[in-house]
């Protein structure tokens, strides 16, 4: 794909997203910034791929930030954008890409998830880690803030309490205090990671309806941020009413009934309803 910094590449209907910069711990830069949202792109633009999968090259899954730049690292070059006079930072605009994305997508976290390292996978749906793995929300001691929104996504995945903890000490802490936390939903031995990853990835791509999927993402997404239960009630039946008679459903049901695997004919790009949750397409949410 012409990608310098990334490798990407769909295999058996699971595309994977490897940050590539091993010699420097997969420190994120704005060349891995476009590549990333370009990648993300071609993943919602082909409906043969089920899941994605992201992963770091080498010992390591991002170290954060490339702090190569020195003292300045984060004064001016540290903005993607400026929307209506406002800067937006360079791990937010991936972080929205990814919250946007139409595909589930799994954090396979190899090794140290510093800075954006670990807010990237914030709006990831799974994520899992290996033993190796260490986390740490360090902000506070570069003198910056919690970026990528993770002010909105860490709370809502771990509670207030221990996103505070953790963004205010700005300690790296281990695999086993993520599982621990809730910020990842399973540690695996190093040599298990990937295998775990694809094999959650399989089930996803053999057994569901693609258009189901893109659906529940953007309604549990969407959920953490309704006003009531009867909001989300609203939303849900919407959708039920929507994809109630329609092919995928039936071949669904069918296929349960003649107790054979799915065969859906349903596409993403396509075939989604309108019921389902809209999220800005300018991507910045202005």
């Amino acid at each position: 794909m012409g990608f310098s910094e990334i490798e990407y590449g769909v295999t058996d209907r699971i595309a994977t997203v490897t940050l590539k910069r091993p010699d420097r711990l997969n420190a994120f830069t704005f060349t891995m910034r476009g590549e990333l949202i370009e990648a993300f792109d071609l993943a919602d633009a082909d409906d043969d791929v089920r899941a994605v999968v992201v992963t770091g090259a080498g010992r390591a899954f991002c170290a954060g930030a490339d702090l190569g730049g020195g003292g300045g690292t984060f004064k001016g070059r540290a903005w993607g954008e400026t929307v209506d006079g406002v800067p937006r930072d360079g791990g937010g605009t991936v972080a929205l890409r990814i919250a946007r994305s139409l595909k589930p997508v799994i954090a396979a976290i190899n090794g140290p998830a510093v800075g954006v390292g670990v807010t990237m996978t914030l709006p990831m749906d799974v994520r899992l880690a290996s033993e190796t793995a260490r986390f740490g929300f360090v902000f506070a001691r570069r003198g910056i803030v919690t970026e990528a929104a993770s002010s909105w996504f860490l709370p809502r995945i771990v509670g207030i309490s221990k996103a505070m903890e953790w963004a205010v000490t700005g300690r790296v802490f281990s695999a086993a205090e993520a599982l621990e936390g809730r910020l990842v939903s399973r540690v695996c031995p190093a040599d298990e990671l990937l295998p775990a990853a694809y094999e959650l990835a399989r089930e996803i791509a053999d057994n569901t309806s693609a258009v189901s999927v893109a659906a529940i993402r953007r309604l549990m997404w969407s959920g953490l941020s309704a006003s009531s239960p009867w909001e989300a009630h609203a939303a849900d039946s919407r959708l039920m009413a929507e994809l109630g008679g329609a092919p995928d459903t039936v071949e669904g049901v069918t296929a349960f009934l003649e107790k054979r695997r799915p065969d859906f004919p349903m596409r993403v790009s396509s075939d989604l309803p309108p019921g389902v949750p809209s999220w800005p397409d300018d991507p910045y949410g202005v």
